[in-house]
Parts: C-alpha cells; sequence; structure tokens
C-alpha cells in the first residue's frame, strides 16, 4: 500500500480549529488537544443555550404580564383564561412588549375582558 503523505490537511484541520478558540483563555487557545475539548464543550453549551434562550424569554414574558395585570386586580393565568375564553390571539411576547411600552393598550385589552 502507497504511503499517505497528510501535511497539508493535518495543518488545515489545526489551523481551522485555532481559528475558531481564537480568543480563548490560557492553554485553551493555543494547545491542540486542550483546544479540541474546549471547541466541543463550545458547540455543546452553544447548541443547548439556544434552546435555553427560548425557556428563559418566555418566562421573563409572563412575569411582565404577570407584574402589569396584578395592577388591574388579575393573575397572570387567570389573565390568559380570560383572553382565551374572549378568543383574543395575542401571543406573550406582544403581551410583554405592551405591558412595557404600550400600557393604555393593555389597560383597554384587560378592562374589556370578564373576570
Amino acid at each position: 500500500m502507497p504511503r499517505v503523505k497528510r501535511g497539508t490537511t493535518h495543518v488545515k484541520k489545526r489551523r481551522k480549529l485555532l481559528q475558531q478558540v481564537k480568543g480563548y483563555k490560557w492553554g485553551r487557545k493555543n494547545l491542540i488537544k486542550l483546544a479540541t475539548t474546549a471547541q466541543t464543550k463550545a458547540g455543546a453549551h452553544a447548541y443547548r443555550d439556544r434552546r435555553k434562550k427560548k425557556r428563559d424569554m418566555r418566562a421573563l414574558w409572563q412575569i411582565k404580564i404577570n407584574a402589569f395585570v396584578r395592577e388591574y386586580g388579575w393573575s397572570y393565568s387567570r389573565f390568559i383564561g380570560a383572553l382565551k375564553a374572549a378568543n383574543i390571539v395575542i401571543d406573550r411576547k406582544i403581551l410583554a412588549d405592551l405591558a412595557v411600552n404600550n400600557k393604555k393598550v393593555l389597560a383597554e385589552i384587560v378592562g374589556g375582558l370578564k373576570k
């Protein structure tokens, strides 16, 4: 079997890895063994946290909506239930934005609901 020289491929692979870990602390930015594990873990955390971000944002929206409707004597769950009963389809992201930036509009929505 003929010999395969892998110098260029090997160097390109290492160069690409070191480009990806540029800016990391300590040996993780310039030692191949440490850089490999650092990049693998960074990718795993990034994948996980892209999904976690969605959960965190929804929780934040719920907190903002709850804080607003408490001023009108509602709880969050009763408010959402009343919206569904009234067939008002506004998602939590928009409701939270209204609660922060446009309180009058959300106050009208809250006022129009039955307890």
